[in-house]
């Protein structure tokens, strides 16, 4: 097998894979030295292929396809628990925003896509030295919410919609 098909192979197998693929597994699975693996991988990430390297193994990074807005609103003690239902059903919680009279959209980052991430975010909100965003709305807001399909942030509003998160039945904007 030539350099160009193994690594056609090689990109194939890291997508299809569920978890991290090490580079010892490919190795044996494409009979060549664990030093080539390495260069091929060099060689796809050169190619724009988005291979991300972990503690156990390759992956392969999906971009993302899809994005949707949910309003929504809930008190200060179920934020983490909104926050863990998204990133859950494979979303990632991209920022919050709300609409004031006065002040127009005030929006904050989250980049949040893990439940480490989601305690993180509320262990500081927690903190003291702020209150959430929402909290000048009443408890209404949005967030613009990443995932690999429209069928996941389906999944997503189903779930907002099932623990009464959604401010109105099946709200979906933009």
């Amino acid at each position: 097998m030539n350099g160009e098909k193994r690594r056609q192979e090689i990109l194939e197998y890291i997508r299809r894979s569920p978890e991290p693929v090490s580079g010892t597994k490919l190795a044996q699975r494409f009979q060549v030295s664990r030093q080539v693996i390495v260069q091929d991988i060099a060689l796809l990430r050169a190619q724009k292929q988005d291979i991300l390297s972990t503690h156990r193994g390759y992956v392969f990074h999906a971009p993302v396809f899809a994005s949707r807005v949910f309003y929504v609103c809930h008190k200060d003690s179920e934020i983490l628990e909104e926050l863990n239902l998204i990133v859950d059903c494979g979303g990632k919680v991209e920022d919050v925003f709300i609409r004031h009279e006065v002040y127009g959209q005030l929006r904050a980052d989250l980049s949040v896509d893990s439940r480490k991430k989601a305690a993180e975010f509320v262990r500081g909100i927690q903190g003291g030295q702020s209150s959430p965003l929402k909290n000048i709305t009443s408890g209404y807001h949005y967030h613009t919410v990443l995932a690999d399909s429209e069928q996941t942030l389906d999944e997503i509003a189903e779930e907002l919609f099932k623990r009464g998160f959604l401010a109105e039945a099946g709200t979906k904007i933009s």
